[in-house]
């Protein structure tokens, strides 16, 4: 899979211990618009998507987290793999821990017929829901993000990787 873009911070030097925690996202475009996962409690997007279990392949965790976060049943046969975006920087809860991402992305439909979510306590809580919206309109909101618990790279890699798929065609430029 390519590399779409590395976010280093560079602020690890002091770190002693790493932690992994690997992602899968889908990319669902229907007219024109992205199936995004809104975050009303915080206010920002995000693709439906999330932790890589154990010895999960991706493709297995992007379909398992789509199902639950957006209610939305991934076809298998239409996945195509995007890219990957590599995140690392020292954790924001222990100085001492490096923090390393691959947040893999892919193509793929649905079935259309969504399906009730299966949501964690905390997606639960920040009130996640499904939208599909303008292209742009992620771009902004996630840059515009207000106080929040999650560190921001988290909203400028959506932000980004929105902003590649204009560039690539995938998404129309309007």
């Amino acid at each position: 899979m390519r590399l779409l873009f590395d976010m280093d911070l560079k602020d690890y030097d002091d770190c002693t211990h790493t932690f992994v925690r690997n992602s899968a996202r889908s990319i669902i475009i229907r007219d024109g618009k992205l199936a995004m996962i809104h975050s009303k409690e915080y206010d920002y997007y995000k693709f439906p998507g999330g932790g890589i279990e154990g010895t999960e392949n991706p493709i297995d965790a992007m379909i398992r987290e789509t199902r639950e976060e957006a209610g939305l049943v991934v076809l298998p046969e239409s996945v195509r793999e995007y890219g990957y975006v590599h995140r690392i920087q020292r954790s924001d809860g222990d100085k001492t821990e490096c923090f390393v991402q691959d947040n893999y992305y892919y193509l793929c439909d649905t079935d259309g017929t969504p399906v009730s979510q299966q949501l964690d306590e905390y997606e639960e809580k920040e009130s996640y829901e499904l939208e599909y919206v303008d292209p742009a309109a992620v771009i902004v909101k996630n840059r515009s993000v207000g106080k929040s618990p999650y560190n921001t790279m988290m909203f400028e890699r959506e932000a980004r990787v929105v902003e590649l798929l204009i560039a690539e065609g995938v998404l129309p430029h309007r």
